[in-house]
């Protein structure tokens, strides 16, 4: 089992946090830059969720 494994069998128990930790850190992000790169920084928000299959399951409720 590899690391990116590992993470989404974390995130999937902790999906909810997870996705408020995400959206924290864009928002710093944005703060700190001005909101300078917002568009650099969504995109690379969506993919890390992306890959760890966060966005998939956002839009679903909890089982």
């Amino acid at each position: 089992m590899g690391i990116m494994d590992k993470l989404k069998d974390m995130l999937g128990q902790h999906q909810d946090k997870a996705g408020q930790a995400s959206d924290a850190a864009e928002r710093k992000i944005n703060e700190r830059t001005g909101g300078k790169y917002e568009d650099k920084v969504d995109q690379g928000q969506q993919q890390v969720e992306d890959r760890l299959g966060m966005r998939d399951r956002r839009d679903q409720p909890p089982t």
